[in-house]
């Protein structure tokens, strides 16, 4: 029975683990599809975000099972517990990447970003994958080094997020209120990625250590 527990738990982990991989796509397709204005792309991130909901619900489902069958203690409990505010981080992730690829969608087929804005958003594409990909590597492992990698990785996109506002400022901005607009939301949902990113890694300290890093908002 207790291997059985076990199994459950260890379950639950790899679904949320999925989950962080699933999210990484979504944002690589869509970053690609706002920076090509690719349609398909957009429109298969969109469409595959049901899917992340959906992943969402059966994580809370089993959590929940076992909060009620197997009344969970310390660590366990955490685990759980984190597992619940976990799946809905990762979830949110899906959504921003959503918002992203809707932007896409609609401004096609004209292209969202201005040519030279076009690599600032590559390198936000690339760091948010590669910290919800490190997420999902945390939650596997619970590799404590790793959860601080995240930490200093969030400081590179808050970096990028803040070097957004100076382009636009910039008295040589010469692209309109409507580029700006698109430019300001599309930063901030990366922004948001990762921070909730960075969320679902100090969980993972929590269920380790038993104790929450320093507060994020999310």
């Amino acid at each position: 029975m207790r291997d059985a527990y076990q199994e459950q738990l260890d379950g639950l982990a790899d679904g949320l683990a999925g989950m962080c991989d699933q999210v990484a796509e979504a944002m690589a397709k869509a970053t690609t599809a706002l920076l090509e204005s690719d349609l398909q792309l957009a429109e298969e991130v969109i469409t595959s975000d049901i899917r992340i909901d959906e992943l969402r619900a059966a994580a809370e489902e089993k959590a929940f099972a076992l909060l009620a069958l197997q009344a969970p203690v310390a660590t366990d409990l955490r685990t759980v517990v984190s597992a619940i505010h976990g799946a809905g981080d990762i979830e949110r992730m899906g959504d921003l990447a959503l918002h992203v690829a809707q932007a896409a969608r609609r401004r096609h087929p004209e292209p969202v970003l201005p040519q030279e804005i076009g690599p600032y958003f590559a390198e936000m594409g690339r760091v948010g994958v590669e910290l919800a990909h490190k997420a999902g590597d945390v939650i596997r492992t619970r590799d404590l080094r790793r959860a601080e990698e995240l930490e200093r990785d969030d400081d590179a996109m808050d970096d990028l997020h803040r070097h957004m506002f100076t382009v636009l400022m910039d008295p040589t901005w010469t692209h309109g209120v409507g580029p700006a607009v698109d430019i300001t939301l599309l930063a901030r949902f990366y922004e948001r990625y990762a921070d909730h990113a960075v969320a679902v890694a100090r969980r993972i300290v929590y269920v380790v250590t038993g104790r929450m890093p320093g507060p994020l908002t999310v």
